[in-house]
């Protein structure tokens, strides 16, 4: 099977091209962001293959995975095909939606030739696809390993662009977490948190590593702190439960069911989090044993094997 896809969203391609399948990437000369092309943080099989616009016309292709609504008129351009007619195509949405939320309309609401995949149940209950019919595959992870040591009393936040995005992220919440544990913000576009919140550099330090060097770096920290008031699930949180990390996170969007009691503490009470990770840099004993369950929840249901066979079944369904 030839799949096509936009380099989007790097720790999720990342997992979906472990499969067995043959993925196309679209690539141009600037690898601007609708030719990245081939990673070149993450660790990408040789079944990823780059293709130039120009020659798509002529590549055949089994199955077009669409991750961004101009995508729908930029595959027609460049494929000379139509999404869900002459090319079978789903629809993959990584995001909730924002704006008026109960009455989001999908880009590719009411297109009965295409299928939505969104990558949580919170995500397919809160938009409106219409007509578009849609389906849940839940989040794989390529398992880090139990790398937690937990020997440094900080706590890790995982956020892109935190003081762009703001309140969505929780980054306004960081001070009154400062107070609990000296933070490390990773993630990109992070430099700068500390002096905009006014924080001093040993309660709050920011650094922009590539993945196999944050996984490492999230493992030497005590517990990981999950403040993001708005998303679909940050696949920095299943990571973090991969490497054997109590969380700590806002029980917000899809994360209560992704972390079980006794795989970490998930609050709307501030108080109730504050606490938890302060609890957590205290008793290294209590972290491990909560890291230890976060870990085994995590491959239990976010599990890579699961996540393909999920992906394989539904490339049946829409291609046959």
């Amino acid at each position: 099977m030839r799949i096509l896809l936009w380099h989007v969203h790097g720790s999720w391609t990342t997992a979906f091209v472990q499969g067995r399948h043959s993925y196309l990437v679209p690539v141009t000369a600037d690898r601007g962001p609708d030719g990245l092309g081939r990673a070149a943080t993450f660790d990408w099989p040789e079944s990823v293959r780059e293709v130039p616009p120009e020659e798509l016309r002529d590549t055949g292709i089994d199955l077009l995975v669409l991750q961004r609504p101009h995508e729908l008129e930029l595959a027609r351009r460049w494929l000379g095909r139509r999404p869900g007619v002459d090319v079978p195509t789903v629809y993959l949405e990584h995001n909730a939606p924002g704006g008026p939320v109960p009455d989001t309309r999908h880009p590719a609401a009411d297109r009965p030739e295409l299928t939505v995949v969104h990558v949580t149940h919170f995500n397919r209950l809160m938009w409106d696809c219409g007509s578009t019919p849609t389906a849940v595959i839940e989040h794989g992870i390529v398992d880090p390993g139990p790398l937690w040591t937990g020997r440094l009393k900080r706590a890790a936040v995982v956020v892109n662009e935190p003081l762009r995005r703001g309140r969505t992220t929780g980054t306004d919440l960081l001070p009154y977490f400062a107070g609990a544990a000296p933070l490390d913000v990773f993630g990109m576009r992070t430099e700068g948190v500390a002096e905009r919140l006014g924080l001093p550099p040993e309660r709050c330090r920011s650094r922009e590593l590539v993945q196999d060097e944050l996984h490492l770096a999230l493992a030497e920290r005590r517990v990981y702190l999950h403040p993001v008031r708005w998303t679909s699930l940050g696949l920095s949180l299943l990571e973090a439960m991969h490497l054997g990390m109590p969380v700590v996170a806002l029980a917000t969007t899809e994360v209560c069911e992704a972390v079980p009691p006794g795989a970490g503490v998930v609050s709307n009470r501030l108080e109730v989090l504050h606490d938890a990770v302060r609890g957590f840099l205290a008793e290294p004993d209590l972290a491990r044993e909560t890291g230890r369950a976060a870990r085994a929840a995590a491959l239990a249901r976010y599990g890579l094997p699961r996540f393909l066979d999920d992906w394989d079944r539904l490339i049946k369904e829409v291609t046959r």
